[in-house]
């Protein structure tokens, strides 16, 4: 089992059986909106770290952002495989760059 798997699990399991003090378990006692928040928070921490150019904390908050993506997974029952599958489409198609639409700005 890799690590998204084991973080699944346990994301799984705590919402399944909650437990006192758990953080995780707060996420889903406070439903949805609080979810995205985090997720929000998150993602905007991982671009302040890349834009400090400190990878040290890019690593951590990349990390805070998958554990939060994944219990939004887990609250919307999105399966890591359902992700993958997506992701492998996806794979297939490179090399397939889209033309943007360019703008005469002389006109």
């Amino acid at each position: 089992m890799n690590q998204m798997e084991l973080l699944r699990s346990v994301v799984d399991q705590r919402k399944k059986c909650p437990s006192e003090g758990s953080y995780t378990c707060y996420l889903f006692e406070q439903g949805l909106d609080k979810i995205l928040k985090k997720c929000g928070e998150e993602c905007s921490e991982v671009i302040i770290a890349a834009k400090n150019g400190d990878n040290e904390e890019t690593k951590n908050e990349i990390c805070d952002l998958l554990y939060h993506l994944t219990v939004l997974m887990a609250e919307q029952e999105i399966a890591w495989s359902e992700i993958e599958e997506i992701l492998q489409k996806r794979s297939e198609k490179i090399g397939n760059l889209k033309t943007f639409h360019k703008t005469d700005k002389n006109s």
